[in-house]
């Protein structure tokens, strides 16, 4: 499985309170001990509100995650072209445009994201209420490649959801306890139109969430996406991240040579194992 949108509140780096709240440390630690039944095979590291523009957590958390995991980030608007490389050589992949959360120079990060992309390559990735994604469209229309968080978040965005899945966009199949939808409806519709757009993600520790991921929601995906869920599950992840292909999933197959044995190499039981049976009389 690939985790494409992880939060890491590690106390070693500054948070700051949004709206007045401030998260509980979840450490890398404290996410492995809650994935531990799960084959976790890399993930996306998101920053949040709570971090800002820093990315010395971000680059800690890469480092200690390894291969196979990426970083998503908030950049200062004045961060130079040499940062962003810098960055990129890290193993950040995208820009979040956190929209619901905070406010933005919307104009002027759409900018950045244009420069990021043609230095780099890295996408973005909108967290956004769905309702707003027809007052986003003159930014996101010229976006090269984007992804939007947590199913779109409400019901009523749907729509103008769709219509973006239908022109490329991906869409992170995380945060089933803070929308306001039908979540396996939303699934469903987003991979009619496009099987390579959803992406698993379990936005642990899911802070300010209704409730936080459940396993039970990997089943959910399953159930849904059914013959797809592998692409769902890691595939389609690694694609859009620039990663490559995990090793072919093949059945698990015993194919160790039945030899024959001659009776004289047969074990012998002990005398006190061997019960005789009872002589029938006809």
């Amino acid at each position: 499985m690939f985790d494409a949108h992880v939060h890491i509140f590690d106390p070693r780096f500054p948070l700051a309170e949004n709206d007045g709240y401030l998260p509980a440390p979840f450490t890398i630690a404290d996410y492995r001990k809650r994935m531990s039944r799960f084959d976790i095979r890399g993930g996306a590291i998101v920053s949040g509100s709570f971090q800002g523009t820093d990315q010395s957590y971000l680059k800690a958390a890469l480092t200690e995650l390894g291969e196979g995991w990426v970083g998503v980030t908030a950049l200062d608007l004045e961060a130079t072209d040499d940062e962003i490389i810098e960055l990129d050589r890290a193993g950040v992949r995208a820009l979040r445009f956190n929209v619901k959360r905070a406010a933005a120079d919307i104009t002027a990060m759409t900018l950045q994201a244009l420069r990021a992309h043609d230095l780099v390559g890295w996408h973005v990735e909108v967290y956004i209420d769905g309702k707003m994604l027809t007052s986003l469209q003159p930014v996101i229309s010229k976006l090269p490649s984007f992804s939007i968080d947590h199913l779109g978040m409400s019901a009523d965005g749907l729509p103008y959801l769709l219509d973006l899945v239908d022109r490329g966009a991906r869409v992170k199949a995380t945060g089933f306890g803070r929308v306001n939808m039908n979540v396996a409806n939303t699934l469903r519709r987003i991979h009619a139109v496009n099987p390579a757009a959803l992406m698993f993600g379990t936005d642990l520790p899911g802070t300010r969430a209704g409730r936080p991921f459940r396993d039970s929601d990997v089943d959910l995906i399953c159930d849904v996406v059914g013959t797809d869920m592998f692409a769902v599950l890691e595939d389609n992840a690694r694609a859009f991240y620039r990663l490559p292909k995990s090793p072919p999933r093949l059945p698990h197959r015993d194919n160790s040579p039945t030899l024959p044995l001659r009776r004289d190499q047969l074990p012998a039981l002990p005398p006190d194992d061997t019960i005789p049976l009872p002589i029938i009389e006809r």
